[in-house]
């Protein structure tokens, strides 16, 4: 923190220097007239700060200035400080004008717009306040997962084999052969719990599905774990909750300006969040609303909105596990419920009519994940280095996947996770 010594200080630091020579630098937020006086907003990584001229400035909204004056307290002046401005040097010019004005809080741009001119759009309040608060949710996880005794690990996004099969993977040239980019980090986070027992990882992942939705895009930021020497599948969902319930709690108390300035109030995860089997779930939700989930999948998007009304109904809980997924729909890694391989000790958690985790306890005996390949006719080529980790002592361990754009869309009830990603990957868009 400096001042008459010429360096520059931050805008949260000018009631410090009250009657002092300052010198603030950042972006020319807005500029208003009123007589024969200036009002220039100065935007910098901390905040806005007013500066005051007696005389016309030289300068626009978007330009990168630096600023010489006198702090001055006045009450009237948001954060209680001004700065009676004595030179002003522009260092970059602005050559655009922006497709929005910036001292407007509301950003009425189609999506379309507000994503080809993201370089710019990025900078208005409202997405700022956006990733300010996904900054504070990266902060949070990994917050708790130390917290909570998990070792925090990188695993390699270029992969010599599927992890979870199908056709929804990207394939790129690798030297001389082909690798794909990885749909889940799962193989080495399971490899990881013979090692450490509790894993975390934050990363890219990249799924190549052809959606056109509001919840979907094909790369996105990946919250895992990986636990061991768990009892049951319950052991995972229950430190699932915890991890939750801190997260919640520190994006409340960290991210309460940001919060305001949405208009969101964060809601409350319970101490211990309600669950219900699948096929349970499906059977309320045709009693109670008479909508049938369609054969063809385990649940649709309607079966969530369905599930999630009636936990909210039944518990008052915007938050529900809903448990034993079907084997057929399940990766191979995911342990059966029982010999009959109908359902699965897999589990997703949905939170305001969406899914945003999967999880589930995982096979750890050599013979029996071998045997569920078969059943599955998967292809054990390319996974030996995966299988030979069973072979040498597994504990039993389960984990989970939450997917941390999804999460923000619906904790800000953002219209579509697009808006929750920077710069993000769907089916036509790969710029800027």
């Amino acid at each position: 923190m400096q001042n008459e010594d010429g360096a520059r200080i931050l805008s949260k630091d000018v009631e410090k220097f009250d009657g002092k020579n300052v010198l603030v630098s950042g972006r020319v937020f807005n500029i208003r007239k009123l007589g024969g006086i200036s009002f220039i907003l100065i935007e910098d990584r901390n905040g806005i700060i007013q500066t005051v001229w007696e005389k016309e400035a030289d300068t626009k909204v978007g330009d990168i200035v630096e600023i010489e004056g006198v702090a001055k307290k006045d009450d009237r002046a948001a954060g209680g400080s001004e700065i009676q401005g004595q030179k002003l040097t522009v260092i970059s010019s602005s050559e655009i004008d922006l497709p929005y004005d910036p001292s407007v809080k509301e950003l009425n741009l189609h999506l379309t717009t507000l994503l080809d001119n993201r370089v710019v759009t990025v900078r208005h309040p409202r997405v700022k306040a956006i990733f300010a608060l996904y900054n504070i949710l990266l902060k949070a996880y990994e917050q708790v997962m130390r917290e909570e005794d998990f070792t925090e690990i990188k695993t390699p996004k270029l992969l010599g084999s599927l992890t979870e099969g199908g056709a929804n993977f990207f394939k790129v040239k690798y030297f001389d052969r082909e690798a794909y980019l990885a749909q889940s980090p799962q193989f080495y986070k399971q490899i990881m719990v013979g090692a450490f027992e509790r894993v975390f990882e934050i990363g890219p992942v990249f799924r190549a599905e052809p959606h056109f939705t509001t919840r979907h895009i094909n790369e996105y930021i990946s919250f895992d774990a990986e636990m061991g020497f768990i009892k049951n599948d319950k052991d995972v969902r229950r430190q699932l909750n915890i991890v939750f319930k801190k997260m919640f709690e520190i994006i409340s108390e960290e991210g309460k300006d940001h919060l305001k300035f949405l208009d969101v109030t964060l809601d409350k995860v319970p101490d211990e969040i309600p669950e219900i089997k699948l096929s349970e779930a499906k059977q309320k939700i045709k009693e109670k609303y008479g909508y049938s989930v369609p054969e063809s999948t385990d649940i649709d998007p309607e079966g969530e909105r369905l599930i999630c009304r009636y936990a909210k109904e039944k518990w008052g809980s915007d938050f529900v596990f809903v448990t034993h997924y079907p084997w057929k729909d399940r990766p191979f890694y995911t342990m059966p419920a029982d010999s009959k391989q109908e359902e699965t000790l897999g589990f997703d958690l949905l939170y305001k009519q969406m899914e945003i985790v999967t999880g589930g306890q995982r096979i750890h005996s050599y013979s029996e994940l071998v045997k569920n390949m078969e059943l599955k006719k998967v292809n054990p080529k390319g996974m030996e280095f995966y299988l030979e980790t069973f072979k040498s002592g597994m504990p039993p361990h389960g984990g989970w996947a939450i997917g941390s754009e999804r999460l923000i869309q619906l904790i800000l009830g953002l219209s579509t996770v697009k808006e929750a990603s920077l710069f993000p990957r769907d089916v036509k868009r790969l710029t800027p």
